[in-house]
């Protein structure tokens, strides 16, 4: 049985660089994504902490060293986590379809994931600021 001897070249990819670039710029993102989901998980464990000190020191103890929550963190945290956890699959969408661009040199930019995570962002600060100034 004759056997099939491959021939190994090098492949060359056009464009390396810019896949590079491309790579970097999920990777980036999908540090950006962990950041956001250990965020949430942090507020959401923030408010597990304070539920069980305020029955280990007893109610009466807690409410006059801690202002009064309205239990809303634990909902926000769950939301970054989601959040993120989106931003993590989004990110991966754009990379290959940025890579199909790429590979056809029909590349479009598109800045819809970056203004979807700025107005998140800014929707979850202003909730935590509103938040917080209704917890003082």
């Amino acid at each position: 049985m004759p056997e099939i001897i491959e021939d190994k070249k090098s492949v060359r990819v056009p464009n390396r660089r810019v896949h590079m670039a491309n790579e970097r710029t999920f990777l980036a993102w999908i540090r950006t994504s962990i950041g956001i989901m250990a965020f949430g998980f942090v507020v959401e464990r923030f408010a597990l902490f304070i539920k069980q000190m305020s029955y280990v020191l007893g109610k009466s103890n807690i409410e006059n060293a801690l202002p009064p929550s309205h239990g809303y963190s634990a909902i926000v945290g769950i939301f970054l986590v989601g959040f993120g956890a989106l931003m993590n699959v989004l990110a991966f969408i754009r990379y290959k379809k940025v890579e199909r661009q790429i590979d056809g040199d029909t590349y479009q930019p598109s800045s819809i994931l970056n203004r979807l995570l700025t107005i998140s962002v800014l929707a979850v600060g202003i909730f935590l600021v509103i938040y917080l100034i209704q917890s003082t």
